[in-house]
């Protein structure tokens, strides 16, 4: 059986009508499944499901009883369906808002599909920079908050092999949001300095070569080990 990403088998859902619940008739709410485990623990066994979120669903309003009898829980059930299949299933929910966060409405997948344009446009545009070796221009590219975190991250190493050492300030003065994407800019900024032999002075942080005796911009002795 060939291997189907995460969007492949969002785009095939997409495709399919989506089921009524069988005990209100309500058309159910597209759902992707969180990432904890669900009932005997293997999983869900797939990355989205279809979920009655009708709070006046009959199976929805008399789980709240049914529950709170047999478990002594303050908790219901919502239908579940496995996209594709007849299979009807029940997961529990701990209060009226149970689930919703993972709900994928119409404003959700629109969000989704501008974000990995602009991901495929990104890197489409990095590739252009890295043929012409503009690392300038793949450094303006890190630099954009604007920019998917991926794209962002693929510019880090495209910088480490062709940028100049004149992109090592820049990587240093600016603070990047995301601790995976600021460590890979700390990497490469050493790495930087071991490809051209330079370093930060100790006094005015000014870049130096790595042998210097004396900083050129603040005249302090360096010490070196």
């Amino acid at each position: 059986m060939a291997f189907q990403t995460k969007d492949e088998i969002l785009h095939k859902i997409l495709n399919m009508k989506k089921p009524e619940c069988p005990h209100c008739k309500t058309e159910m709410t597209l759902w992707e499944v969180p990432e904890i485990t669900f009932s005997d623990g293997l999983g869900w066994g797939t990355p989205y499901m279809f979920v009655c979120f009708n709070d006046k669903c009959s199976a929805y309003k008399e789980g709240w009883d049914n529950l709170k009898e047999t478990t002594e829980y303050n908790a219901s059930y919502r239908c579940i369906n496995s996209p594709g299949t007849d299979n009807f299933e029940y997961m529990p929910v701990f209060s009226p808002m149970g689930g919703k966060g993972q709900i994928l409405d119409n404003d959700e997948l629109a969000i989704r599909k501008a974000y990995k344009e602009a991901m495929k446009q990104g890197f489409i545009v990095l590739t252009d920079f890295y043929i012409s070796k503009a690392w300038d221009e793949i450094l303006k590219m890190l630099l954009d908050p604007t920019n998917p975190p991926k794209v962002r991250l693929k510019a880090v190493d495209m910088i480490q092999e062709l940028g100049g050492v004149e992109a090592i300030d820049p990587l240093v003065n600016h603070k990047f949001p995301f601790p995976k994407l600021q460590e890979a800019v700390d990497n490469c900024v050493k790495a930087l300095h071991e490809k051209y032999y330079t370093k930060e002075c100790p006094y005015c942080a000014e870049i130096i070569k790595k042998r210097a005796a004396v900083c050129k911009h603040c005249n302090k002795k360096i010490k070196n080990n």
